[in-house]
């Protein structure tokens, strides 16, 4: 949610923005229903005091009975009648209002590129070197189908494209990895676990932008509840309608949760293997924080699923999104792409957003500073550390060897107790 004063106080600056990313905003029509809208207000305002004032003089009538009561009574009457109808016009008009600005993204950081989608994003760091094999590298599914372990025909028939089954080692090495992740981050980087439902309603769904616009991108259930697309939905909510002090920030939760997408626009993209699926499990991280302290914040949540990355031994770019391809809610976003053999790219392993206020305005999250009366909203940020189906797969594709079996990575191997290898 944007700041309709800070829109008012700034509509130039407002429209420029938000043309980076394409969008074309009717700042006019924004200004003219904020103009009606406070109008009302200041009526409103008026008459309310105009009501105060005769009640208390009703009040000093002591015949109760005669004619001066009766009009007098008549008089506030008449005044609660006109508060009533122009609190309904003012009502509708800040509807209509909120309606517009749901609908418009958040404005982006100074420092992300101007760009129409993916291909004006920018590489800002690359980590480790890809392997060069001996062999034609093959890709997950094709290792994972010839091991065994890892199902899509028969997962189809039960449950339809765009799900999977692995099982045996490539099931216990999801575990693992969920383990070593959630060991770093709380160990390391002072996340606290949480373990939260994956169903939420649809006020936590708008809370963290993901409605009214991308309803379409989530499953809703036939009473309402919404399957979370991610568990920043929930965690983040645990701020909700909250004032926070300002000694308890920053908060920093991170959980391990199935994920749920419908992979709307998605029909022709990564029908193959694990990419793209309608159910997968990720590791989240979310942090709130101050606007003091939330780009130190937003470094440290980065670094934190760098870690992983860096300690598994997969080769990544950090990539910074462009203005067309950076998310509606949020005011900067960087991507962490693995590097994958069987591709011969890099593929998107964890995605790392800073909000700023968007979320909280619709949260309506608080904090205090020590020593103030006025609040102000919290920021906002989260990051994949890492969704596990692509880390997955990275060890796959990075790890195979030319017989299909899979090296462990080093780091894991106390987690799979001992095991090196994954072979059939």
């Amino acid at each position: 949610m944007h700041d309709i004063n800070w829109i008012r106080a700034n509509p130039k600056d407002f429209v420029a923005n938000l043309a980076k990313r394409g969008e074309k905003i009717e700042i006019d029509q924004i200004l003219d229903l904020d103009q009606k809208r406070r109008k009302l207000i200041a009526e409103l305002q008026s008459l309310q005091q105009t009501r105060n004032e005769k009640s208390k003089t009703i009040g000093l009538i002591k015949d109760k009975k005669s004619t001066e009561f009766e009009k007098a009574k008549e008089s506030v009457q008449e005044i609660n009648d006109k508060i009533h109808t122009i609190k309904t016009k003012e009502q509708q008009l800040e509807t209509k209002l909120a309606e517009i600005l749901n609908a418009i993204p958040n404005l982006v950081a100074e420092d992300v590129p101007v760009g129409k989608d993916e291909k004006h994003n920018v590489v800002i760091d690359k980590w480790g070197e890809p392997q060069k094999f001996s062999f034609t590298p093959r890709h997950h599914f094709e290792l994972g189908e010839k091991l065994g372990m890892m199902d899509f025909a028969q997962t189809a028939k039960i449950s339809g494209s765009r799900f999977v089954t692995i099982q045996s080692d490539l099931a216990r090495l999801e575990r693992a990895l969920a383990h070593f992740m959630l060991d770093v981050h709380i160990k390391e980087f002072g996340f606290t676990e949480v373990s939260p439902p994956v169903m939420v309603k649809s006020n936590a769904m708008y809370g963290t932008g993901n409605l009214p616009k991308f309803g379409e991108d989530a499953f809703e259930t036939k009473d309402g509840f919404w399957l979370v697309p991610t568990s920043e939905v929930f965690l983040t909510n645990l701020v909700a309608g909250r004032i926070l002090d300002q000694d308890q920030l920053p908060i920093r939760y991170t959980a391990y949760t199935p994920c749920f997408r419908s992979e709307a626009g998605s029909a022709c993209k990564d029908t193959r293997g694990m990419i793209r699926l309608h159910q997968f499990s990720k590791v989240e991280l979310v942090t709130i924080t101050t606007e003091e302290h939330h780009l130190s914040e937003y470094e440290h949540l980065i670094k934190a699923a760098e870690e992983i990355l860096k300690r598994l031994e997969l080769p990544y770019q950090k990539v910074l999104l462009c203005t067309g391809d950076t998310t509606f809610s949020a005011t900067k976003t960087c991507d962490l792409e693995v590097w994958l053999p069987g591709q011969n790219c890099y593929r998107e392993i964890s995605s790392c957003s800073v909000f700023n206020q968007f979320q909280a305005r619709r949260m309506k999250a608080r904090y205090r500073q020590q020593g103030e009366k006025e609040t102000q909203f919290v920021y906002t940020m989260n990051g994949s550390g890492l969704a596990l189906g692509r880390t997955i797969v990275a060890i796959m594709e990075n790890y195979q060897n030319e017989d299909g079996s899979i090296n462990i990575p080093t780091i894991l191997h106390s987690y799979m107790d001992g095991k090196t290898v994954i072979t059939n």
